[in-house]
């Protein structure tokens, strides 16, 4: 027996299979899984089973009769879902149904939907009956399984992650957005499920180690080269510097290795136009051009 990792038709996430044949990648299985028998793809080398793991089971190779009935299947699920939603909107249902989906023995119909509140469907399950006799379970999902459902478009022109690659929605967060110093503005830090993206989470670990060596923002520096001093207004990670605004004007692209932090005694030591407490001062142009 064998571990082959499969992966679902709208989904990239990888489930772990036992097997008794080491399928090569890319081979069409019938797969038992907690639905019922589906057929998947293979997307990956045989590993040895692990001790205390849950498996599903591959059983078999799927035949050229299983793919037919598996594309009428698909077939049929896509209609469903066009009538399903025609409904909703006759009967004033605030709900988007996402995906309808057959078992291979067409034992059961998984109905994914999306809503805001929680809304009584029992009204669609007799719009099934005269097309199915299968069995009727309807799924909630959220928006990020919504998008990866049915697959969109990311802000990259590429499609999006949760459709091609992701294997769990990790948490996001908008600190994520402010250590890497992206602007905080929702529209573009949001994907096309209207949450934070998932790409997020991608580098903050890099940027993180990057801003180990940078000073915080606000923090009071001076340049040694020049003993300009100043308040910290803006970091560049990637490239090792920040910007200074002193009350002579503002010093860019800084190399951190070249500033020295003030401490707290030479802060206060410091008469107030030094420490950058109010406006700076802005230099002439003559002093600019200079």
């Amino acid at each position: 027996m064998v571990v082959l990792p499969v992966r679902f038709e709208r989904s990239p996430r990888l489930h772990p299979m036992l097997s008794e044949v080491a399928h090569p990648v890319g081979t069409r299985v019938v797969v038992q899984g907690k639905r019922g028998p589906e057929v998947a793809t293979v997307r990956g080398e045989p590993t040895p089973p692990q001790e205390q793991e849950r498996y599903g089971a591959v059983l078999r190779a799927a035949t050229p009769e299983d793919l037919s009935r598996w594309e009428d299947l698909h077939a049929t699920g896509e209609d469903l879902k066009w009538l399903l939603r025609a409904r909703a909107r006759q009967r004033s249902l605030p709900v988007k149904v996402v995906a309808v989906e057959f078992t291979l023995d067409e034992s059961l119909v998984t109905v994914s939907y999306s809503a805001e509140e929680r809304i009584e469907l029992t009204g669609l399950i007799s719009e099934l009956r005269g097309h199915t006799r299968a069995r009727v379970n309807f799924a909630a999902v959220g928006p990020r399984e919504q998008a990866q459902m049915i697959g969109t478009l990311g802000a990259c022109g590429r499609e999006n992650c949760s459709s091609t690659h992701l294997q769990d929605f990790a948490p996001v967060s908008i600190r994520m957005a402010r250590d890497q110093q992206l602007p905080l503005n929702p529209e573009k830090l949001s994907g096309p499920c209207g949450r934070l993206l998932c790409c997020l989470q991608f580098e903050h670990t890099q940027y993180l180690d990057l801003l180990k060596d940078l000073p915080r923002k606000n923090a009071r520096v001076c340049h040694e080269g020049s003993g300009a001093c100043g308040k910290v207004t803006k970091l560049h990670p990637l490239a090792g510097t920040v910007d200074v605004t002193t009350d002579q004007g503002v010093l860019t692209d800084v190399p951190a290795a070249e500033l020295r932090r003030l401490t707290d005694a030479e802060i206060k030591a410091m008469p107030d136009t030094g420490r950058g407490g109010g406006r700076p001062g802005r230099p002439n142009r003559a002093q600019s051009r200079e």
